[in-house]
């Protein structure tokens, strides 16, 4: 699981995913009802979301799991809207 999160937190949860997913197959098939669609369309549109999402499963999505699942799609939300922020950025000359 250490190196999970390494390379989670150095490459991203759209390469941390489908690793995720090579090693513990079952857990994913048991979240998403063994079908493949919906795993690959949330790791191309909202990783993080589906990631907590298989995290939380196995007990049920229940009580304080929602709270994991809205940070992460909070999370997810914040990662798309974070480059039209540093536009109003008087001075900065980033690349796009």
């Amino acid at each position: 699981m250490c190196c999970f999160f390494t390379i989670l937190l150095l490459l991203g949860p759209r390469v941390g995913a489908p690793i995720w997913w090579l090693i513990n197959p079952a857990r994913w098939s048991l979240a998403f009802n063994g079908s493949w669609i919906w795993p690959i369309l949330g790791i191309i549109f909202l990783p993080w979301t589906t990631m907590m999402y298989v995290i939380v499963f196995p007990g049920g999505v229940t009580g304080w799991d929602w709270l994991w699942i809205g940070l992460s799609v909070m999370s997810d939300i914040l990662w798309y809207t974070g480059a039209a922020a540093r536009r109003r950025v008087p001075g900065y000359t980033g690349t796009y």
